[in-house]
């Protein structure tokens, strides 16, 4: 495989990406820091297909990434092959609105093949490659210049491996008839709305133990306003406000901007100060959570009692076993609050009743639940038995 220097041009990016747009797959990786930035700030792109390989600076003065994300995002006739990708789009999706498509995720594929929910990339790489990743460059400050040639060389090596591991993870998909159970799991990591943050869907994401439609209206008002400052001035939330205080706010929120000062984890300053007008501004205009915006409950287990709750967590257990038998991650086979909903009473939109998940797993799943299957002990072995058959 043929490797290009760091590419820091126009001309040459765009002669880059003109031969991998014939490609029928190209493995993509990037560099970011987050740490101090509400948007990650991209600091290395790198490419390849089975020819060649690349890593291109972002940060080049003059650098036109037209080529390059259009590539990503428009060409339908290359795939777009990533190791646990997640962050990796979140970044394109950023750029330009779009996420690539059609998508790969090895880490998803991995699951599929019995190696585990969550495999680290150098595990995978060691899996099917016997090559030990060095990992000296892994904490490096991507977004220093000049970067040396250790560390282009170990950011460049995270697209050139994944490119040998992909063909044969996809034969390996082949033969054991899996490849179209991802389908569903990769188109899902390929819509936009998952990397989308909406300011309105923001309090969400913020714990608090009550379900008073007034606190959670405010909740609802102060999340907004705090995910628009921390976007406005490309800072961390957590910089802006803390989750706690929000909640803190939205259970006892201040009279007057003055109050401020009171309130732990605030400056005393925004007792006068235009962020803290702003944050009153957000309080008093906060109105009461609407009905239907009302979370339940328990999110987590939607109208389970404790028989409910007895029952999910068999659903878990026979999870398990079936993952164990077929050499799958469970993850991949079913989640948490599908199990949970299924114990509850649902029978309908649940991943794990529809198409081979359905086959796999859900078709007992459901006769656990309904008293045609049960628990067995053979040999020592637990294994499901058909109560007609016991």
């Amino acid at each position: 495989m043929h490797v290009h220097p760091l590419i820091t041009d126009s001309a040459t990016l765009a002669n880059l990406c003109a031969r991998l747009a014939d490609a029928p797959f190209v493995t993509v990786d990037t560099e970011f820091m987050r740490e101090s930035t509400y948007y990650p700030e991209l600091c290395l792109i790198q490419i390849a297909d089975t020819e060649e390989a690349a890593a291109i600076d972002p940060k080049a003065p003059g650098l036109d990434m037209t080529p390059l994300l259009e590539l990503l995002t428009e060409n339908e006739d290359v795939l777009k092959v990533f190791h646990a990708g997640g962050q990796d789009i979140e970044i394109i999706y950023n750029l330009t609105g779009r996420t690539p498509h059609p998508l790969f995720d090895t880490q998803v594929a991995a699951m599929a093949l019995g190696q585990g929910e969550q495999i680290g990339y150098s595990n995978l790489v060691d899996s099917w490659l016997g090559i030990q990743v060095d990992k000296g460059a892994r904490f490096t400050d991507w977004s220093r210049r000049p970067l040396d040639d250790r560390q282009v060389d170990y950011a460049i090596g995270d697209v050139t491996h994944l490119s040998d591991i992909f063909p044969r993870m996809l034969e390996q998909l082949k033969k054991t008839g899996r490849g179209a159970w991802l389908d569903q799991e990769m188109e899902r990591l390929a819509d936009p709305a998952n990397y989308a943050n909406d300011p309105d869907m923001a309090w969400k994401r913020v714990r608090v133990s009550s379900r008073k439609a007034d606190v959670l209206g405010r909740l609802k008002a102060i999340a907004r306003w705090r995910e628009l400052e921390a976007q406005g001035k490309d800072l961390p939330r957590g910089r802006i406000v803390k989750d706690e205080t929000l909640g803190d706010l939205a259970g006892h929120p201040p009279r007057r901007q003055a109050d401020l000062a009171k309130v732990r984890g605030l400056s005393q300053t925004w007792a006068s100060n235009d962020i803290g007008a702003r944050l009153m501004a957000a309080i008093e205009g906060a109105k009461p959570l609407s009905s239907d915006e009302m979370p339940s409950r328990d999110d987590r287990k939607p109208g389970l009692g404790k028989d409910g709750a007895l029952v999910a967590d068999l659903l878990k257990l026979l999870l398990k076993i079936r993952a164990r038998d077929i050499d799958v991650a469970p993850r991949l086979l079913a989640r948490s609050d599908d199990l949970e909903a299924l114990a509850a009473g649902a029978r309908s939109n649940l991943s794990i009743l529809d198409g081979w998940r359905f086959d796999q797993f859900g078709r007992d799943a459901l006769d656990l639940v309904e008293g045609r299957l049960a628990f067995a002990v053979i040999n020592g072995r637990l294994k499901m038995t058909r109560t007609e058959d016991a």
